[in-house]
Protein backbone atom coordinates (compact mmCIF):
# COMPACT_ATOMS: atom_id res chain seq x y z
CA UNK A 1 0.00 0.00 0.00
CA UNK A 2 1.27 3.45 -0.89
CA UNK A 3 1.51 5.95 1.92
CA UNK A 4 -0.89 8.88 1.95
CA UNK A 5 1.91 11.37 1.43
CA UNK A 6 3.02 9.64 -1.78
CA UNK A 7 -0.52 9.59 -3.16
CA UNK A 8 -0.65 13.34 -3.25
CA UNK A 9 0.56 14.64 -6.65
CA UNK A 10 3.24 17.00 -5.41
CA UNK A 11 4.35 15.05 -2.37
CA UNK A 12 2.92 17.39 0.25
CA UNK A 13 0.50 20.21 0.87
CA UNK A 14 3.25 22.80 0.45
CA UNK A 15 3.87 21.73 -3.14
CA UNK A 16 0.13 22.00 -3.82
CA UNK A 17 0.04 25.51 -2.39
CA UNK A 18 2.94 26.49 -4.65
CA UNK A 19 0.71 25.80 -7.64
CA UNK A 20 -1.98 28.12 -6.32
CA UNK A 21 0.57 30.77 -5.42
CA UNK A 22 2.13 30.40 -8.86
CA UNK A 23 -1.23 31.22 -10.48
CA UNK A 24 -1.60 34.32 -8.31
CA UNK A 25 1.93 35.46 -9.12
CA UNK A 26 1.31 34.83 -12.81
CA UNK A 27 -1.71 37.15 -12.71
CA UNK A 28 0.21 39.69 -10.64
CA UNK A 29 3.04 39.61 -13.17
CA UNK A 30 0.62 40.55 -15.94
CA UNK A 31 -0.62 43.52 -13.89
CA UNK A 32 2.96 44.66 -13.23
CA UNK A 33 3.80 44.32 -16.92
CA UNK A 34 0.89 46.59 -17.83
CA UNK A 35 1.99 49.06 -15.17
CA UNK A 36 5.54 49.05 -16.59
CA UNK A 37 4.29 49.75 -20.12
CA UNK A 38 2.16 52.64 -18.83
CA UNK A 39 5.14 54.01 -16.87
CA UNK A 40 7.32 54.02 -19.99
CA UNK A 41 4.56 55.81 -21.87
CA UNK A 42 4.17 58.46 -19.16
CA UNK A 43 7.94 59.03 -19.10
CA UNK A 44 8.01 59.45 -22.87
CA UNK A 45 10.28 56.41 -23.27
CA UNK A 46 8.50 55.16 -26.37
CA UNK A 47 11.36 52.98 -27.57
CA UNK A 48 11.47 51.16 -24.24
CA UNK A 49 7.69 50.86 -24.30
CA UNK A 50 7.81 49.31 -27.79
CA UNK A 51 10.53 46.86 -26.76
CA UNK A 52 8.55 45.94 -23.64
CA UNK A 53 5.40 45.27 -25.65
CA UNK A 54 7.41 43.18 -28.12
CA UNK A 55 8.83 41.08 -25.26
CA UNK A 56 5.38 40.56 -23.74
CA UNK A 57 3.74 39.55 -27.01
CA UNK A 58 6.67 37.43 -28.18
CA UNK A 59 6.86 35.55 -24.88
CA UNK A 60 3.10 34.97 -24.80
CA UNK A 61 3.04 33.62 -28.35
CA UNK A 62 6.00 31.32 -27.62
CA UNK A 63 4.23 29.89 -24.56
CA UNK A 64 0.96 29.36 -26.42
CA UNK A 65 2.71 27.57 -29.30
CA UNK A 66 4.48 25.15 -26.96
CA UNK A 67 1.33 24.60 -24.92
CA UNK A 68 -0.75 23.88 -28.02
CA UNK A 69 1.84 21.50 -29.45
CA UNK A 70 1.93 19.54 -26.20
CA UNK A 71 -1.85 19.41 -26.04
CA UNK A 72 -2.14 18.27 -29.67
CA UNK A 73 0.27 15.41 -28.95
CA UNK A 74 -1.69 14.14 -25.94
CA UNK A 75 -5.39 14.98 -26.37
CA UNK A 76 -6.29 11.34 -25.72
CA UNK A 77 -4.58 11.54 -22.32
CA UNK A 78 -6.53 14.51 -20.97
CA UNK A 79 -8.07 13.65 -17.60
CA UNK A 80 -9.17 16.90 -15.95
CA UNK A 81 -12.81 17.90 -16.41
CA UNK A 82 -12.02 21.44 -17.50
CA UNK A 83 -9.66 20.22 -20.23
CA UNK A 84 -12.09 17.51 -21.34
CA UNK A 85 -14.81 20.14 -21.61
CA UNK A 86 -12.68 22.46 -23.74
CA UNK A 87 -11.57 19.54 -25.93
CA UNK A 88 -15.14 18.26 -26.36
CA UNK A 89 -16.30 21.69 -27.51
CA UNK A 90 -13.18 22.29 -29.65
CA UNK A 91 -12.10 25.22 -27.50
CA UNK A 92 -8.47 24.31 -26.86
CA UNK A 93 -7.21 25.94 -30.06
CA UNK A 94 -9.30 29.13 -29.58
CA UNK A 95 -8.05 29.35 -25.99
CA UNK A 96 -4.46 29.33 -27.21
CA UNK A 97 -5.24 31.76 -30.04
CA UNK A 98 -6.59 34.16 -27.41
CA UNK A 99 -3.38 33.66 -25.36
CA UNK A 100 -5.27 31.78 -22.62
CA UNK A 101 -3.64 28.36 -22.93
CA UNK A 102 -1.52 28.76 -19.79
CA UNK A 103 -4.62 29.54 -17.73
CA UNK A 104 -6.23 26.38 -19.06
CA UNK A 105 -3.22 24.41 -17.87
CA UNK A 106 -3.36 26.05 -14.45
CA UNK A 107 -7.04 25.11 -14.22
CA UNK A 108 -6.25 21.49 -15.09
CA UNK A 109 -3.42 21.23 -12.57
CA UNK A 110 -5.40 22.86 -9.76
CA UNK A 111 -8.47 20.70 -10.44
CA UNK A 112 -6.58 17.40 -10.61
CA UNK A 113 -4.44 18.25 -7.60
CA UNK A 114 -7.45 19.31 -5.55
CA UNK A 115 -9.28 16.06 -6.32
CA UNK A 116 -6.29 13.99 -5.22
CA UNK A 117 -5.77 16.15 -2.15
CA UNK A 118 -9.36 15.62 -1.00
CA UNK A 119 -9.61 11.90 -1.76
CA UNK A 120 -6.00 10.81 -1.07
CA UNK A 121 -6.27 8.12 -3.70
CA UNK A 122 -3.43 6.50 -5.54
CA UNK A 123 -4.63 6.34 -9.14
CA UNK A 124 -3.82 7.51 -12.63
CA UNK A 125 -4.61 11.12 -11.76
CA UNK A 126 -1.41 11.29 -9.75
CA UNK A 127 0.75 10.75 -12.82
CA UNK A 128 -1.42 13.10 -14.85
CA UNK A 129 -1.10 15.85 -12.24
CA UNK A 130 2.66 15.45 -12.12
CA UNK A 131 2.95 15.70 -15.90
CA UNK A 132 0.62 18.69 -16.08
CA UNK A 133 2.64 20.37 -13.36
CA UNK A 134 5.91 19.63 -15.15
CA UNK A 135 4.63 21.08 -18.43
CA UNK A 136 3.41 24.14 -16.56
CA UNK A 137 6.79 24.61 -14.87
CA UNK A 138 8.51 24.24 -18.25
CA UNK A 139 6.29 26.93 -19.72
CA UNK A 140 7.06 29.20 -16.77
CA UNK A 141 10.75 28.58 -17.40
CA UNK A 142 10.34 29.64 -21.03
CA UNK A 143 8.46 32.72 -19.85
CA UNK A 144 11.21 33.55 -17.37
CA UNK A 145 13.91 33.77 -20.04
CA UNK A 146 11.80 35.13 -22.90
CA UNK A 147 10.17 37.87 -20.82
CA UNK A 148 11.36 38.29 -17.22
CA UNK A 149 15.13 38.21 -17.81
CA UNK A 150 15.03 40.53 -20.88
CA UNK A 151 12.58 42.79 -19.03
CA UNK A 152 14.95 43.03 -16.07
CA UNK A 153 17.79 43.91 -18.44
CA UNK A 154 15.62 46.57 -20.07
CA UNK A 155 14.63 48.04 -16.73
CA UNK A 156 18.23 48.19 -15.52
CA UNK A 157 19.33 49.80 -18.79
CA UNK A 158 16.69 52.51 -18.41
CA UNK A 159 17.79 53.19 -14.82
CA UNK A 160 21.45 53.39 -15.81
CA UNK A 161 20.83 55.76 -18.68
CA UNK A 162 18.86 58.04 -16.39
CA UNK A 163 21.65 57.88 -13.81
CA UNK A 164 19.28 56.80 -11.04
CA UNK A 165 20.74 54.05 -8.91
CA UNK A 166 19.10 54.16 -5.49
CA UNK A 167 18.59 51.65 -2.72
CA UNK A 168 14.94 51.08 -3.59
CA UNK A 169 15.94 50.57 -7.22
CA UNK A 170 18.57 48.03 -6.23
CA UNK A 171 15.96 46.25 -4.11
CA UNK A 172 13.58 46.02 -7.07
CA UNK A 173 16.34 44.62 -9.27
CA UNK A 174 17.32 42.06 -6.64
CA UNK A 175 13.69 41.00 -6.25
CA UNK A 176 13.33 40.46 -10.00
CA UNK A 177 16.55 38.45 -10.13
CA UNK A 178 15.33 36.37 -7.19
CA UNK A 179 12.08 35.65 -9.06
CA UNK A 180 14.09 34.37 -12.03
CA UNK A 181 16.25 32.15 -9.81
CA UNK A 182 13.21 30.80 -7.96
CA UNK A 183 11.63 29.79 -11.27
CA UNK A 184 14.73 27.74 -12.12
CA UNK A 185 14.85 26.15 -8.66
CA UNK A 186 11.15 25.23 -8.66
CA UNK A 187 11.42 23.67 -12.12
CA UNK A 188 14.39 21.59 -11.02
CA UNK A 189 12.50 20.56 -7.88
CA UNK A 190 9.44 19.57 -9.93
CA UNK A 191 11.61 17.20 -11.96
CA UNK A 192 12.53 15.33 -8.78
CA UNK A 193 8.91 14.23 -8.29
CA UNK A 194 9.51 11.52 -10.88
CA UNK A 195 12.37 10.03 -8.89
CA UNK A 196 12.48 7.74 -5.85
CA UNK A 197 12.13 9.49 -2.51
CA UNK A 198 15.86 9.38 -1.79
CA UNK A 199 16.50 11.33 -5.03
CA UNK A 200 14.17 14.22 -4.24
CA UNK A 201 15.51 17.60 -3.23
CA UNK A 202 15.36 18.72 0.38
CA UNK A 203 14.43 22.29 1.10
CA UNK A 204 18.01 23.06 2.07
CA UNK A 205 19.16 21.80 -1.32
CA UNK A 206 16.46 23.88 -2.99
CA UNK A 207 17.60 27.04 -1.19
CA UNK A 208 21.25 26.48 -2.13
CA UNK A 209 20.24 25.70 -5.70
CA UNK A 210 18.33 28.98 -5.76
CA UNK A 211 21.29 30.84 -4.24
CA UNK A 212 23.95 29.84 -6.75
CA UNK A 213 21.61 30.56 -9.64
CA UNK A 214 20.96 34.00 -8.19
CA UNK A 215 24.67 34.67 -7.79
CA UNK A 216 25.28 33.75 -11.44
CA UNK A 217 22.28 35.52 -12.94
CA UNK A 218 22.90 38.90 -11.29
CA UNK A 219 26.34 39.45 -12.92
CA UNK A 220 25.08 38.25 -16.29
CA UNK A 221 22.00 40.48 -16.44
CA UNK A 222 23.90 43.44 -14.96
CA UNK A 223 26.69 43.13 -17.54
CA UNK A 224 24.13 43.07 -20.36
CA UNK A 225 22.39 46.14 -18.93
CA UNK A 226 25.67 48.04 -18.50
CA UNK A 227 26.70 47.24 -22.06
CA UNK A 228 23.28 48.23 -23.41
CA UNK A 229 23.33 51.50 -21.46
CA UNK A 230 26.37 52.75 -23.36
CA UNK A 231 26.10 50.83 -26.65
CA UNK A 232 22.35 50.27 -27.15
CA UNK A 233 22.68 49.81 -30.90
CA UNK A 234 25.00 46.84 -30.50
CA UNK A 235 23.02 44.77 -28.00
CA UNK A 236 20.81 43.35 -30.77
CA UNK A 237 23.87 42.28 -32.79
CA UNK A 238 25.37 40.72 -29.66
CA UNK A 239 22.19 38.82 -28.87
CA UNK A 240 21.56 37.54 -32.39
CA UNK A 241 25.13 36.40 -32.99
CA UNK A 242 25.43 34.65 -29.62
CA UNK A 243 21.89 33.24 -29.76
CA UNK A 244 22.44 31.64 -33.18
CA UNK A 245 25.66 30.10 -31.90
CA UNK A 246 23.82 28.72 -28.87
CA UNK A 247 21.04 27.30 -31.07
CA UNK A 248 23.67 25.44 -33.10
CA UNK A 249 25.15 24.20 -29.83
CA UNK A 250 21.71 22.88 -28.83
CA UNK A 251 21.45 21.17 -32.22
CA UNK A 252 24.83 19.53 -31.66
CA UNK A 253 23.42 17.99 -28.44
CA UNK A 254 20.91 16.07 -30.59
CA UNK A 255 17.95 17.04 -28.43
CA UNK A 256 14.79 14.93 -28.64
CA UNK A 257 12.30 16.86 -26.55
CA UNK A 258 9.44 17.53 -28.94
CA UNK A 259 7.11 14.88 -30.31
CA UNK A 260 7.86 15.84 -33.93
CA UNK A 261 11.32 16.53 -35.27
CA UNK A 262 10.17 19.57 -37.22
CA UNK A 263 9.24 21.41 -34.03
CA UNK A 264 12.51 20.42 -32.36
CA UNK A 265 14.13 23.53 -33.83
CA UNK A 266 11.64 25.70 -31.98
CA UNK A 267 12.67 23.99 -28.78
CA UNK A 268 16.35 24.49 -29.63
CA UNK A 269 15.66 28.17 -30.30
CA UNK A 270 14.09 28.45 -26.86
CA UNK A 271 17.06 26.65 -25.31
CA UNK A 272 19.41 29.09 -27.03
CA UNK A 273 17.44 31.93 -25.45
CA UNK A 274 17.74 30.35 -22.00
CA UNK A 275 21.46 29.73 -22.48
CA UNK A 276 21.92 33.42 -23.26
CA UNK A 277 21.19 34.03 -19.57
CA UNK A 278 21.64 30.74 -17.71
CA UNK A 279 22.64 27.09 -18.07
CA UNK A 280 20.16 24.31 -18.89
CA UNK A 281 21.25 20.77 -19.61
CA UNK A 282 19.33 19.19 -22.49
CA UNK A 283 21.19 15.99 -23.34
CA UNK A 284 22.25 12.76 -21.75
CA UNK A 285 25.71 11.96 -20.49
CA UNK A 286 28.13 13.67 -18.16
CA UNK A 287 27.56 17.39 -17.74
CA UNK A 288 30.85 18.29 -16.06
CA UNK A 289 32.74 19.19 -19.24
CA UNK A 290 29.67 20.87 -20.73
CA UNK A 291 29.24 23.01 -17.62
CA UNK A 292 32.91 23.96 -17.53
CA UNK A 293 32.87 24.98 -21.19
CA UNK A 294 29.60 26.89 -20.85
CA UNK A 295 30.52 28.85 -17.73
CA UNK A 296 33.99 29.61 -19.06
CA UNK A 297 32.55 30.88 -22.33
CA UNK A 298 29.89 32.97 -20.59
CA UNK A 299 32.47 34.37 -18.17
CA UNK A 300 34.56 35.55 -21.13
CA UNK A 301 31.51 37.04 -22.80
CA UNK A 302 30.49 38.79 -19.57
CA UNK A 303 33.98 40.22 -19.14
CA UNK A 304 33.88 41.39 -22.75
CA UNK A 305 30.61 43.23 -22.10
CA UNK A 306 32.01 44.82 -18.96
CA UNK A 307 35.15 45.80 -20.84
CA UNK A 308 33.15 47.64 -23.50
CA UNK A 309 31.15 49.37 -20.78
CA UNK A 310 34.36 50.48 -19.03
CA UNK A 311 35.68 51.79 -22.34
CA UNK A 312 32.56 53.87 -23.10
CA UNK A 313 31.36 54.82 -19.61
CA UNK A 314 33.61 57.89 -19.42
CA UNK A 315 31.47 59.48 -22.11
CA UNK A 316 28.32 59.12 -20.01
CA UNK A 317 28.41 61.35 -16.98
CA UNK A 318 25.19 59.96 -15.51
CA UNK A 319 26.44 56.40 -15.35
CA UNK A 320 29.91 57.41 -14.20
CA UNK A 321 28.60 59.53 -11.32
CA UNK A 322 26.56 56.60 -9.99
CA UNK A 323 28.81 53.64 -10.74
CA UNK A 324 32.56 53.35 -10.49
CA UNK A 325 33.91 50.67 -12.87
CA UNK A 326 36.78 49.96 -10.48
CA UNK A 327 34.18 48.81 -7.95
CA UNK A 328 31.42 47.45 -10.17
CA UNK A 329 33.49 45.12 -12.35
CA UNK A 330 35.39 43.36 -9.52
CA UNK A 331 32.12 43.05 -7.59
CA UNK A 332 30.27 41.40 -10.47
CA UNK A 333 33.13 39.06 -11.29
CA UNK A 334 33.41 38.23 -7.59
CA UNK A 335 29.71 37.33 -7.43
CA UNK A 336 30.15 35.15 -10.49
CA UNK A 337 33.09 33.33 -8.90
CA UNK A 338 31.18 32.88 -5.63
CA UNK A 339 28.22 31.50 -7.59
CA UNK A 340 30.45 28.90 -9.24
CA UNK A 341 31.88 27.99 -5.83
CA UNK A 342 28.41 27.59 -4.29
CA UNK A 343 27.39 25.43 -7.23
CA UNK A 344 30.41 23.18 -6.66
CA UNK A 345 29.48 22.90 -2.99
CA UNK A 346 25.91 22.00 -3.95
CA UNK A 347 26.96 19.19 -6.28
CA UNK A 348 29.60 17.95 -3.88
CA UNK A 349 27.52 17.76 -0.70
CA UNK A 350 23.87 18.78 -1.24
CA UNK A 351 22.80 17.32 -4.57
CA UNK A 352 20.34 14.41 -3.96
CA UNK A 353 21.94 10.99 -4.25
CA UNK A 354 20.37 8.38 -6.50
CA UNK A 355 20.45 4.67 -7.09
CA UNK A 356 20.81 3.60 -10.71
CA UNK A 357 19.28 0.21 -10.04
CA UNK A 358 16.07 1.81 -8.77
CA UNK A 359 15.71 4.38 -11.53
CA UNK A 360 14.23 3.59 -14.90
CA UNK A 361 13.63 6.04 -17.68
CA UNK A 362 10.04 6.30 -18.94
CA UNK A 363 9.85 5.53 -22.63
CA UNK A 364 6.27 6.63 -23.33
CA UNK A 365 6.17 9.50 -25.78
CA UNK A 366 4.56 12.79 -24.91
CA UNK A 367 4.57 14.40 -21.49
CA UNK A 368 6.27 11.51 -19.67
CA UNK A 369 9.09 11.43 -22.20
CA UNK A 370 9.58 15.19 -21.92
CA UNK A 371 9.68 14.98 -18.15
CA UNK A 372 12.30 12.27 -18.35
CA UNK A 373 14.54 13.92 -20.89
CA UNK A 374 14.93 17.48 -19.72
CA UNK A 375 16.34 18.70 -16.44
CA UNK A 376 17.44 22.18 -15.46
CA UNK A 377 20.97 21.60 -14.34
CA UNK A 378 21.81 18.01 -13.63
CA UNK A 379 20.66 15.59 -16.33
CA UNK A 380 18.24 15.12 -19.15
CA UNK A 381 17.48 11.48 -18.47
CA UNK A 382 16.70 9.93 -15.12
CA UNK A 383 19.53 7.44 -15.45
CA UNK A 384 22.09 10.29 -15.73
CA UNK A 385 21.11 11.74 -12.38
CA UNK A 386 23.20 9.16 -10.58
CA UNK A 387 26.24 10.06 -12.69
CA UNK A 388 25.94 13.76 -11.82
CA UNK A 389 26.04 13.33 -8.03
Amino acid sequence: MVETQDSFPFGCLLEYLFTLVGLILFLLDIALDIWTVVSFYQDGAYVYMAVMIFLLLGSSVLLQVFSWLWYSDSLNKIESKVEKFTDRHSLIKPFHFLQLGVYLRYAGVVETSTMDFHHYTNNFREGVAMCLNHDLQMLRLFETFSESAPQLTLMMTRILQRGEVERITALKILTSAAAISSSIALYHRSMRIYLPEKCKMSWISTVIYFLWNLLLIIPRVTALALFCSVLPSYIIAHFLSLWMLLVLAAWSQKTNYMEHSGWEWLYRAAIGLIWYFSWLNVSTGSIKLKSIFYYSFMALDTMLLLGFWWWKVFEYAGCWSSLNPHIVIPTLLGLYAIGILVKMIYYRWLHPNSDKEKITEPTEKGKFRRAATCDTDSVSSLEDIAAST
